[in-house]
């Protein structure tokens, strides 16, 4: 069976509290094999210990499958991108370093690539995905369209993103404050930042230990 047209994923990275529930609940997925497919990141970790979660974002016209020489990830009628067959991946890693999101991973045990399948065995029969299921801050969460614009009146989804010249559209949505717009990263520009505190020498640290 799909996953219903009218439900969806939202993920709210505001609301994320580094609880890591989420994780824990993923590895529970019976299609997962006891490894999570759902991981958090620091939003920024020299500044700030906020985190969000990341999962993959089923692309519309997934880069991971585009790449893929040996046409081993599928995408469901509904639009959801699978994890790689077993009989055809070759572990090769093209997906993981394509795609745009960071998502897929290389289970070298397995020699298989894994990613989160938005919990297909669930979802597909109308159930949430683990992740959503017991997000207590809800910055996970599966439903319609109504019921998160009632819930949440002051954010606005998104699913269209921009890496240089390509722009996807997803099946995930995320959202953001409705009175912040949506910034834009240079992501060439981020590689050449300096640390945020230039001025914490090896010196200094020595100073402060009396060495």
């Amino acid at each position: 069976m799909p996953v219903p047209e009218h439900m969806e994923f939202f993920i709210d990275p505001n609301r994320c509290i580094g609880c890591q529930s989420c994780v824990q609940a993923c590895g529970e997925c019976d299609t997962h094999k006891g490894h999570p497919m759902i991981h958090l990141e620091y939003v920024d970790r020299a500044i700030s210990v906020q985190t969000t979660p990341v999962v993959c974002m089923h692309c519309n016209t997934p880069t991971c499958a585009e790449v893929c020489p040996a046409d081993a990830i599928k995408v469901t009628e509904d639009g959801v991108v699978q994890t790689a067959r077993k009989p055809r991946c070759i572990a090769c890693s093209n997906c993981v370093l394509a795609c745009p999101f960071g998502v897929p991973k290389m289970k070298t045990e397995f020699e298989l690539m894994m990613k989160c399948d938005m919990c297909y065995d669930r979802t597909s029969v109308g159930k949430k995905p683990m992740c959503a299921t017991v997000c207590p801050s809800q910055a996970l969460f599966f439903g319609t369209r109504e019921e998160i614009e009632q819930i949440r009146p002051r954010s606005v989804s998104n699913n269209r993103f921009q890496f240089g010249q390509q722009v996807i559209t997803t099946k995930v949505n995320m959202l953001f404050p409705k009175d912040n717009p949506i910034q834009h990263l240079n992501v060439t520009d981020a590689m050449n930042e300096q640390p945020v505190d230039q001025s914490f020498t090896l010196e200094m640290l020595m100073d402060a230990i009396g060495i």
